[in-house]
């Protein structure tokens, strides 16, 4: 396994997809570098020539290390390169994974981990074979008040947590362009395998909040699975409830067919103590009630242990830091993980995601949809 030791922070790495047509590159390339633990040195952005290159020159990338396909990075970029970035629709991190793991790259992943149980299992096998470093991006655990809603729930102010609702409403599938015309999803997104695209972009994440959050597992769950919205062969709307360790309930829901909601990413925690929400559209609140009906209100300057930290307070409380700053928090967690892992060969965390982690996230989101056929509760 090749582990380059010369390089320190900033780390070198690379973006295999993520070109400026994408919707998620520009925002791991402003997160990554944003607090200067990464600096982007090579990439093959894009299967198009002319939007690999244009996204090379943009991001001032030399031109000897844009790369026509992913192979040829890995090929050439040995001994250069700190670890790279899978970017690429999730319908192929399978193959790119397995491969930079076995060319002994570091690998940094956007969700999902892959389209079936059967593919996590494939690249869960590389990692444990290359003994390699791996990680998937869950952002959204990036805001500074969820994590201290982590911490509240460590200490114990909420009591047992009880139930946890998580939703994910969003409008993309359903919702017309000013002049009437109609949305156009990328082409990778129209098309739902095992587990349907959406569970894949909006489950995911979910099924990650409610881990990240309490530490319970999920066990069992029963889903409904509908299509609302203009694209008939898709799956567009997902609801469910899950039983957790410890007796824990769960009701989750995400749509792209809920209109009025841009991202209406939204968690309410349950506990025989409390409660506590927060809402991602005000990201700088978190709420919460006690046994007698009293509720308040946390931000950066209040009664919080985390987000009054330093690394979550680039600038004064009063002026919002958001979704590019949650990415950022997450990007310097993977670089604390990445130093520990040079020295030890191993990593923990609290807050990045491993293999183990996105594996299990993919098998509730295959349950469900096993769920939504059989019309059972279905073991996880």
């Amino acid at each position: 396994m090749y582990i380059n030791h010369m390089q320190q922070e900033p780390f070198k790495i690379a973006f295999i997809g993520g070109g400026v047509n994408s919707a998620i590159g520009e925002v791991h390339k402003a997160a990554s570098q944003m607090d200067g633990h990464f600096q982007l040195v090579a990439g093959a952005f894009s299967t198009h020539a002319d939007v690999n290159a244009e996204t090379g020159r943009i991001w001032g990338v030399a031109q000897d290390r844009i790369y026509a396909n992913y192979k040829d990075l890995l090929a050439n970029e040995i001994g250069r390169l700190d670890a790279v970035v899978v970017l690429a629709p999730t319908d192929f991190h399978k193959d790119i994974i397995i491969d930079a793991l076995h060319a002994g790259f570091a690998v940094i992943s956007e969700k999902s981990l892959a389209t079936s149980v059967a593919e996590g299992e494939a690249i869960a096998k590389a990692v444990a074979e290359t003994k390699g470093f791996f990680c998937t991006t869950y952002n959204y655990t990036g805001y500074p008040m969820i994590r201290e809603l982590k911490q509240f729930i460590a200490d114990g102010k909420l009591g047992k947590i009880q139930q946890v609702q998580v939703e994910m409403p969003q409008e993309g599938f359903m919702r017309l362009g000013a002049a009437g015309e109609p949305p156009k999803p990328q082409a990778w997104r129209l098309h739902d395998t095992v587990i349907p695209k959406i569970s894949l972009d909006l489950g995911s994440h979910l099924h990650n909040m409610v881990y990240f959050l309490t530490g319970e597992k999920p066990t069992r769950i029963v889903a409904d699975q509908a299509t609302f919205g203009l694209f008939p062969q898709i799956v567009d709307n997902v609801g469910a409830l899950v039983q957790y360790t410890n007796n824990v309930r769960s009701q989750v829901w995400f749509s792209k067919t809920a209109l009025g909601n841009r991202n209406g990413l939204r968690i309410r925690v349950y506990g025989s103590e409390g409660s506590a929400e927060w809402f991602q559209l005000e990201p700088e609140t978190l709420k919460t009630c006690d046994l007698k009906g009293s509720v308040s209100l946390r931000d950066r300057t209040g009664d919080v242990k985390i987000a009054n930290q330093p690394r979550y307070n680039r600038f004064k409380a009063g002026h919002p830091a958001g979704f590019i700053e949650a990415f950022a928090n997450y990007y310097q967690d993977i670089a604390d993980c990445l130093t520990q892992f040079r020295a030890t060969g191993s990593f923990v965390s609290p807050y990045v995601c491993d293999i183990n982690t996105s594996l299990e996230g993919l098998t509730m989101m295959e349950a469900a949809a096993k769920s939504a056929q059989s019309g059972k509760w279905e073991n996880i």
